[in-house]
């Protein structure tokens, strides 16, 4: 097989934990009374998991640079489908967390060290293609992995979406066992680097923009399921058939953001997606407390088709501006804006779960419309600093690979 064949199982692979770590928002309602406890509790199954993903996936990329990468790629995987066997077999909601805080940890291995491995087997011409293959698996996995997981779980239980994930897992571990070549480690990026990086005030300011951001649209993702039951009276197929479309739209706006991105630039189309979103979101909640539901579903499918169109935009465009500010450095400050996008869903599911459990699921959006007019007008207020020093100062070693995370 070809090099850039062998990706299709790096791909594989990133579809099941794509289909993990999304699946998880249309399955709230059953996994909350089947572990009998709340939906507010369960939404921390998300935070938990954006928590640990955020903060383990940088301090494991330090801990494992001196690896060598095939080794890590299968051992990361192997770790990912045993802990999907773990979570179907939880019978308590503490033994559930726990195994979402090792998927996390397994899958913010995976990710980085695939990316990596594209990187380097592959010749400098061919890499964004080669990238961009196993980057479809997370697209695939939100447009038809978690969609058709929610139909599955409703019909024969939530467990059994974790023992379909686990078999994607084996599938990809085989696949990868008799065709990746081994790879020479990376050098790794010392965390005080790291830190140093992420106090440039330029850097700081597009890492608080990109919280801001994902903390708005987290705080209604993560619920979406009760969301959707209470302003337009679905169920758990319902539910499937928006996310299906809300995929397709993000698929969509992936492609046509990027394009949109190379030609006006990047801040323009952050204050276009922030003003839109923030339109979008208090919508939801306006519709869900002045309709009916027969009547309010027909208005919701468009908006949540716009939500993914708009929401798909913003990855390119914030990566864009990310490295622009220090291109030298884009490897570091790539891989600190994906710890900024985990931090952000870490928390607004936290506070998603605070408007649960006080308020409304009705309320999710005119929370989420509050952190997206936060982002624009940081976004708008924010300048680019002058960095006190010459950014090659923080330069990391030119052997070190980019890095790309899934958002």
């Amino acid at each position: 097989m070809t090099k850039r064949s062998n990706l299709i199982w790096l791909a594989l692979g990133a579809f099941a934990i794509g289909t993990e770590g999304y699946m998880v928002a249309g399955l709230l309602p059953t996994l909350a009374t089947d572990l009998h406890v709340s939906l507010s509790a369960a939404g921390q199954l998300i935070a938990v998991f954006a928590l640990a993903y955020a903060i383990g996936s940088p301090l494991l990329a330090v801990a494992t640079g001196r690896m060598e990468r095939r080794r890590l790629l299968l051992g990361s995987l192997a770790a990912f489908g045993a802990l999907n066997v773990v979570a179907a077999l939880a019978h308590t909601y503490a033994t559930l967390l726990l195994a979402r805080v090792g998927l996390a940890l397994a899958a913010g291995t995976f990710v980085p060290a695939a990316s990596a491995y594209a990187v380097a087997v592959m010749p400098a011409a061919q890499r964004g293609r080669a990238l961009s293959i196993i980057f479809a698996g997370m697209t695939v996995a939100m447009m038809v992995g978690v969609p058709l997981g929610v139909v599955l779980g409703g019909h024969f239980g939530w467990r059994f979406t974790f023992v379909g994930v686990a078999f994607l897992a084996v599938l990809a571990w085989t696949g990868l066992a008799l065709t990746l070549e081994r790879v020479p480690s990376s050098v790794a990026i010392p965390l005080r680097e790291r830190f140093a990086i992420a106090r440039r005030p330029d850097v700081f300011q597009v890492l608080v923009n990109t919280l801001l951001a994902l903390t708005g649209v987290y705080a209604i993702f993560s619920f979406l399921a009760p969301l959707l039951a209470r302003t337009a009276g679905l169920g758990s197929n319902g539910v499937a058939a928006l996310l299906f479309v809300f995929g397709a739209a993000a698929a969509i706006g992936n492609l046509v953001g990027g394009r949109i991105v190379d030609r006006i630039g990047p801040k323009r189309v952050l204050v276009v997606i922030f003003g839109a979103l923030t339109l979008v979101f208090a919508a939801l909640s306006l519709v869900g407390e002045s309709m009916p539901a027969a009547e309010a579903r027909w208005l919701v499918i468009p908006i949540l088709g716009l939500w993914g169109l708009l929401g798909a935009s913003f990855p390119s465009a914030q990566q864009v501006r990310m490295a622009s500010l220090a291109p030298r450095l884009a490897p570091v400050t790539l891989a600190l804006n994906a710890s900024a996008i985990y931090l952000g869903a870490s928390a607004g599911a936290f506070i998603g779960s605070l408007v649960i459990a006080y308020r409304s699921p009705v309320q999710l959006g005119w929370v989420g419309a509050a952190f997206e007019l936060l982002a624009l007008t940081q976004l708008i207020g924010s300048r680019r600093h002058v960095a006190a020093r010459d950014e090659t100062d923080l330069t990391p070693s030119p052997e070190i690979q980019p890095v790309i995370e899934p958002i």
